[in-house]
C-alpha cells in the first residue's frame, strides 16, 4: 500500500516524512508549500477529480492530511467537469464552519476508495502521551489548565478555536481564525495592568483538540517556536491534551523551555 501525505504549508510535513521508514507521496495543495521537502505533485481543489486520478495512478491507497491550509478561494474557470458538479456540497460545507468542511473533505477522499488515516496512526511519536516533558508544575499551574481545558472545549464545540492563555483563572487570550501565532502575540502586547501580578503565577498556552472534530485530520501543533513565542509573552509553561496534539521537534521544545524555564505538559483529558 502507498501512503501520500496531502500537505499545506509549515514544517509538519516534512517531520512527517521523516519520521516514517518509507518516503510517502506528497502532494502539496497549491500555493500552501511545505517547509524541508519538495512535493511530487501540487493540486488545486477546482481541479479535485483529475488530482484523485493522479494518486490513483501513483498507486496511492492511502492518505494523510498534514500541514496548515486555508480556505480556499475558488476560481470558477479552472473547474472540470466532474468537480464542477460537487460545487454545491461545497459551499455548503464551507458555510457551515472548519469542522464541517474537513468532514466532507474526508467523505469525497473516502468516496475514492482512499482510507484515511491521522497523523497519530502513521507516526505516534508525534503525539506525545501524558507526562511532564520539561520544568515543574506549582497547583496554580494545575489549576489554570483545567480552567483552560474547560474553555477550550467551549471554543472547539462552536467551532471558534484549539487553544487559550490563562494565567491565574483568568482568560488572557483564546484562539481563532489568526491562529495560535496571533494569540500569543497579543498577550505579549497586553498592558501590565490588564494580567495578574506574575509572582503568582505566570499562566500557561493551552492546546487540545475540538470535541467534535475528526481527528484522522487538522489536530493541533505545537512547536520550537510556540515555546519561544510562550516565553516572550511571558507564560510559566505550555499544556496540552495527552495524545491529541502534534509536537514538531519535542526534543528542541524540551532545550528552550529549559533555556527559558517553562514547563511542558501533556495533560490527561477530563473527557469521557
Amino acid at each position: 500500500m502507498t501512503l501520500a501525505i496531502i500537505a499545506g504549508a509549515g514544517a509538519l510535513p516534512a517531520a512527517l516524512v521523516a519520521a516514517l521508514p518509507q518516503r510517502p507521496f506528497v502532494a502539496a495543495l497549491d500555493g500552501y508549500t511545505p517547509v524541508g521537502v519538495t512535493p511530487d505533485l501540487s493540486f488545486r481543489i477546482e481541479r479535485l477529480y483529475p488530482f484523485f486520478a493522479a494518486l490513483h495512478e501513483a498507486g496511492v491507497t492511502q492518505v494523510t492530511f498534514a500541514g496548515a491550509v486555508q480556505r480556499p478561494r475558488l476560481d470558477p474557470s479552472l473547474f472540470d467537469v466532474q468537480t464542477a458538479q460537487i460545487v454545491p456540497r461545497l459551499m455548503q460545507s464551507l458555510a457551515q464552519g472548519d469542522d464541517a468542511t474537513l468532514r466532507e473533505v474526508i467523505a469525497l477522499f473516502e468516496e475514492e476508495g482512499f482510507a484515511i488515516l491521522g497523523v497519530s496512526d502513521v507516526a505516534p511519536d508525534l503525539v506525545p502521551g501524558e507526562g511532564l516533558y520539561a520544568g515543574a508544575l506549582t497547583p496554580r499551574d494545575e489549576a489554570d489548565a483545567t480552567r483552560a481545558a474547560a474553555i477550550t472545549e467551549a471554543l472547539g464545540r462552536v467551532d471558534v478555536g484549539q487553544g487559550c492563555v490563562v494565567a491565574q483563572g483568568l482568560c488572557l487570550g483564546a484562539e481563532s481564525l489568526a491562529g495560535t501565532d496571533a494569540m500569543l502575540a497579543q498577550v505579549e502586547a497586553l498592558p501590565g495592568a490588564l494580567r495578574p501580578a506574575a509572582a503568582a503565577g505566570r499562566g500557561l498556552l493551552y492546546k487540545a483538540p475540538k470535541p467534535l472534530q475528526d481527528r484522522r485530520i487538522d489536530l493541533p501543533a505545537l512547536g520550537p517556536d510556540a515555546v519561544r513565542a510562550a516565553a516572550k509573552a511571558g507564560l510559566g509553561g505550555i499544556a496540552w491534551e495527552a495524545g491529541g496534539v502534534l509536537t514538531l521537534d519535542l526534543p528542541q521544545m524540551q532545550a528552550l523551555a529549559a533555556e527559558h524555564g517553562l514547563f511542558l505538559w501533556a495533560r490527561r483529558s477530563s473527557r469521557g
